[in-house]
C-alpha cells in the first residue's frame, strides 16, 4: 500500500453532528457528512472512542471494547456508516485504548472481587510506610495510584484515577486485546489508531522517580517492539489493505524508526509530539511562551531526515483533540487567518508522510475563548485549575493558560454553518459553540479562495503529483528566521516549498530555477520562479519536471 499518497481526517465524534437532538454527536451524524470528507477528498476517517464508557476522559476510558456507547448509536449504525463509507471509497479508522481500560470495565470489577484471573490484568502493588509505591505522577495530575482500602493496595494509573493500567506482561490480556482488533476487522474497519501505546511495556521496575515523574520507568519499554510485533502477527499484520498509526508519547526517533520500519513488522506509521513542544521548552504544557521558529523547523527536518534515513514513516499532523488549534497557537487567528492557515496547510501537506487533517481544521476553526471554568469539560484542564487554585495561582493566569493550552479548545462542536449552535445541534451543546460560528463555517467552501478549497487542492495534489507521495527530502534555508522551506525529489519531478511564519514580508535567499512552474499559492495567485519575497504568511509550491 503507498501510504505517501493516503490522506487521513480525524472526527471528535461528540462534537462532529448531532443527529437526535441532545446535543453529542452520534455515528448518524457522521453518516451525515460522509458527502462532504468525499468532496474533501479524504481516504480514511480516525473516529476517537465511541465505545461504551462512563466518559470521564470523554471516551478513552473505555468499559466495554465490543459495543457502541448509546450516546453514540447502535451496532447497527456502526454498520451502515462502514457500508456508506466505502461506497465513496472511504474507510475507518478505529481508535483502540490498549494501556488502560475503565475502572468500569467487567476486568477490572471482576479483579476487584478477588478473581485472581482477573487481578492480573492490572498493576496492583502494596505502598510503602502509608505512601503510595512510587512517587510517579499522573499525566493528569496527581499520583498515578489511587488506594484500595478493601485489599490494602494500590492500583496503577498512568492517566485518570478511572482508568486502570493494564498488565501486558500477562499474556491472556495480549489476547484479549487481539480478540478486540480481530472484532472489528471482521466488521470492516480498515485502520486502527493505537493510544499511547508505546506505555504498554513496564520495565517492571516499580520505584521512585529521583529526577522525573516516572516516565522513565514505561516509556518505549523492554518487550514495547516484541508486544507490537506479536498483535501485527495476530491481527491486521494478516491483511494487506489496513493502516496503522501508534501515539507514541515521549518516544525517541530511535524507537520512532523501529516502531514504522516495515521491515519491524510492527505499525505503519507513528505520531510523535516533539514539534509540539515548541512553545513550552520545559515540558510543562501549560507554561506560556511564544513559539520558537528555529525550534520548529529543527524537528521537523530533523524527524524528516531520520526517518527517511532509517525507513520509518511518519503520520504529519498539526494537532488532533489533545492540542489547541494551531491557527491560534502559531498563525494568525485575526487578520491573516486564511493565509496563515493555508500556510500551515501547506507545511504539513508537502512533507514526506501521510497528513491528517483535525475536524474543523480545514475551515480554520480557533480556539474556543472561553472566559469561565464553567465552560470547561475537559479532565485534565478542570484537574489544572483545581490545582492551580490550591498553590494561590492568580485565576487570570490559570484562564490565561487555559485559553492557550486547554485540549478544550479542539473539542468544540464542528461549525458546519451560520445557523443557531453553528448548524451542530438544534438544542444546547454538551460544550458551547464558538461564537465566530457566523463567520467561520463550512458554508464558504463555495469561495474559490476558501480554507476548504485550498486543502482539497493540497489533498488532489498529493494524489496527483508523485513527488509528494514519494519523494525525497531536503532542507533549504535552515538558518533563515522567518521561512521554512524545503524539497522532495523523486526520479522525474522536484517539489519546492515555501512557508513565511511571521507577518512580515521575507526575502527568499535562494534562486528558485527559472523552470519551475507554481502548482499552489496561498494567495490564489500564479508566482513566477527567480527571486522571491513573501509576503506575510505566504507560502508557495513549485514543481519541476526532471
Amino acid at each position: 500500500m503507498n501510504l505517501g499518497n493516503k490522506v487521513v481526517y480525524q472526527i471528535y465524534p461528540k462534537s462532529f453532528q448531532d443527529t437526535n437532538s441532545d446535543g453529542i454527536g452520534d455515528l448518524k451524524g457522521i453518516i451525515k457528512h460522509l458527502d462532504y470528507l468525499e468532496e474533501l477528498g479524504v481516504d480514511y476517517i480516525w473516529i476517537t472512542p465511541f465505545y461504551v464508557s462512563p466518559q470521564n476522559d470523554n471516551g478513552y476510558d473505555i468499559a466495554d471494547y465490543r459495543n457502541i456507547d448509546p450516546m453514540y448509536g447502535t451496532m447497527e449504525d456502526f454498520d451502515l456508516l462502514v457500508k456508506e463509507a466505502a461506497k465513496r471509497n472511504i474507510y475507518l479508522m478505529m481508535d483502540m485504548v490498549f494501556n488502560h481500560c475503565s475502572t468500569r470495565h467487567e476486568w477490572f470489577q471482576k479483579a476487584l472481587k478477588g478473581d485472581p484471573y482477573y487481578r492480573d490484568f492490572f498493576i496492583f502493588k502494596k505502598g510503602k510506610n502509608g505512601l503510595p509505591p512510587t512517587n510517579w505522577e499522573s499525566n493528569f495530575g496527581g499520583d498515578a495510584w489511587s488506594y484500595l482500602p478493601e485489599t490494602d493496595e494500590y492500583y496503577l494509573h498512568l492517566f485518570h484515577v478511572t482508568q486502570a493500567d493494564l498488565n501486558w506482561d500477562n499474556p491472556n490480556v495480549r489476547q484479549a486485546c487481539y480478540d478486540i482488533v480481530n472484532f472489528w476487522i471482521d466488521k470492516g474497519v480498515k485502520g486502527f489508531r493505537f493510544d499511547v501505546i508505546n506505555l504498554i511495556s513496564k520495565t517492571g521496575v516499580y520505584e521512585d522517580d529521583l529526577t522525573g515523574n516516572g516516565k522513565k520507568y514505561y516509556t518505549d519499554g523492554p518487550r514495547i517492539h516484541e508486544y507490537l510485533q506479536e498483535l501485527n502477527r495476530n491481527t491486521f499484520g494478516r491483511y494487506d489493505d489496513i493502516i496503522t498509526v501508534g501515539e507514541m508519547s515521549s518516544t525517541t526517533l530511535e524507537n520512532s524508526i523501529r516502531y514504522s520500519n516495515p521491515a519491524s513488522h510492527e505499525l505503519s506509521m507513528i505520531f510523535s509530539f516533539h514539534h509540539l513542544r515548541i512553545d513550552y521548552p520545559s515540558g510543562n504544557k501549560w507554561e506560556i511562551q511564544p513559539f520558537r521558529f528555529h525550534d520548529l523547523k529543527k524537528n521537523l527536518f530533523t524527524w524528516q531526515r531520520e526517518m527517511e534515513k532509517g525507513g520509518g514513516w511518519n503520520a504529519l499532523f498539526w494537532y488532533n483533540h489533545d492540542q489547541p488549534r494551531i491557527v491560534s497557537r502559531i498563525g494568525d487567528e485575526g487578520k491573516y487567518r486564511l493565509e496563515s492557515a493555508k500556510m500551515l496547510a501547506t507545511t504539513i501537506h508537502g512533507l514526506k508522510g501521510t497528513p491528517y487533517i483535525y475536524q474543523g481544521e480545514e475551515i480554520g476553526m480557533t480556539n474556543a475563548g472561553f472566559t469561565d471554568i464553567s465552560q470547561y469539560r475537559d479532565i485534565e484542564s478542570l484537574n489544572y485549575y483545581n490545582l492551580m487554585r490550591r498553590k494561590g495561582k492568580p485565576e487570570e493566569e490559570i484562564y490565561e493558560s487555559l485559553r492557550r493550552k486547554s485540549r478544550d479548545n479542539s473539542r468544540t462542536p464542528m461549525q458546519w454553518d451560520d445557523s443557531e449552535n453553528a448548524g451542530f445541534s438544534d438544542v444546547q451543546p454538551w460544550i458551547s459553540v464558538i461564537p465566530n460560528y457566523k463567520e467561520i463555517n463550512t458554508l464558504d467552501r463555495e469561495s474559490d479562495n476558501s480554507i476548504f478549497n485550498y486543502y482539497k487542492e493540497l489533498i488532489r495534489l498529493r494524489k496527483t503529483v508523485p513527488v509528494i507521495a514519494d519523494g525525497t527530502f531536503e532542507a533549504l534555508l535552515e538558518d533563515d528566521d522567518r521561512i521554512l522551506a524545503y524539497k522532495r525529489t523523486n526520479s522525474t519531478q522536484e517539489l519546492y516549498v515555501f512557508c513565511n511564519y511571521f507577518p512580515e514580508e521575507a526575502k527568499v535567499a535562494l534562486s528558485i530555477p527559472a523552470d519551475c512552474r507554481c502548482i499552489l499559492s496561498n494567495y490564489n495567485e500564479e508566482i513566477q520562479p527567480g527571486d522571491l519575497t513573501l509576503r506575510p504568511y505566504e507560502a508557495i509550491m513549485f514543481l519541476r519536471d526532471l
